[in-house]
């Protein structure tokens, strides 16, 4: 299944998009698309739908982030090795867990929004994982059975509030608009093996990134294990699981975001993102 959020920012409602590529409406079946919306008891509840009885729903609806009222918005820094390489950072032994405020997500066709004086702003394609059912002390071949679902995401990143203002990653991760995830929640069984999924990004139509998620060093299934020793995650909770190489910062000469510029990224299943860079405006 391809669930999705859709309408305006605060105001979604649940759907999920038909084999004929229909938006169809969901809300008289389920709430939302966040904690309990999530079960494997509702996923179950939806997948018995007769889906073409389901009404349609407008297609220029805006579509929203395929999350909704996320508790823990987690991500992994230097999951691809030539992606470290290219930072100049060393390769871990260890997932590098840290945390984006829930208040930066957007949806997939949403503006991105430079903060006031930003000349360092980054961009990173990822696949996320949203969790469906609580895990705490999973083993990683367990991991992946409380997966509600997995999303494309961008993870977007002020270099210089992330590396140069105190040393907490969460400040150059957390602006409004640097979470964008979908457009669709695409569940397990549609993806079929999230270690072979190929990621791209483009800057003005220029491909910057190129990747698969096969070159983690870190697998999702190891990475939802690992973050699992250390706090219980819960349905909603989504873990973005690192970018390959292509960043701006990576590049010699360096290259960020400006107003104007249009990034598209994409993965496959995951669909495809696109989104206007603005200033911010008062």
């Amino acid at each position: 299944m391809r669930l999705v959020r859709y309408g305006e920012t605060g105001h979604e409602k649940p759907g999920l998009i038909d084999e004929e590529n229909h938006l169809r409406d969901l809300s008289l079946e389920v709430p939302d698309f966040s904690g309990e919306g999530l079960s494997r008891h509702q996923m179950d509840r939806i997948r018995a739908l007769d889906v073409k009885s389901l009404p349609k729903a407008d297609p220029s609806h805006r579509i929203g982030p395929c999350v909704g009222n996320v508790g823990n918005f987690l991500a992994v820094g230097l999951n691809y090795a030539d992606h470290a390489r290219e930072t100049g950072a060393a390769i871990p032994s260890e997932p590098i867990l840290f945390n984006k405020a829930p208040s930066c997500l957007a949806g997939p066709q949403d503006e991105l929004i430079l903060p006031k004086g930003s000349e360092t702003t980054d961009w990173e394609v990822e696949i996320a994982a949203v969790i469906g059912t609580p895990a705490l002390y999973v083993s990683q071949e367990q991991a992946l059975d409380h997966v509600a679902g997995f999303c494309l995401c961008n993870d977007v990143s002020e270099r210089t509030y992330q590396k140069e203002r105190g040393g907490q990653w969460v400040k150059g991760k957390s602006f409004p608009t640097f979470g964008q995830l979908g457009p669709w929640l695409v569940t397990p069984e549609e993806l079929e093996d999230p270690q072979s999924v190929d990621l791209w990004l483009d800057v003005n139509g220029e491909r910057m990134q190129t990747g698969s998620t096969a070159t983690m060093i870190f697998s999702i299934a190891n990475v939802i294990s690992y973050a699992s020793q250390f706090m219980r995650l819960m349905p909603g909770d989504v873990i973005t699981t690192g970018t390959p190489p292509g960043v701006g910062m990576g590049m010699n000469p360096k290259r960020f975001l400006k107003a104007g510029d249009i990034v598209t990224l994409g993965g496959g299943r995951l669909g495809e993102q696109r989104h206007v860079v603005k200033a911010f405006e008062d």
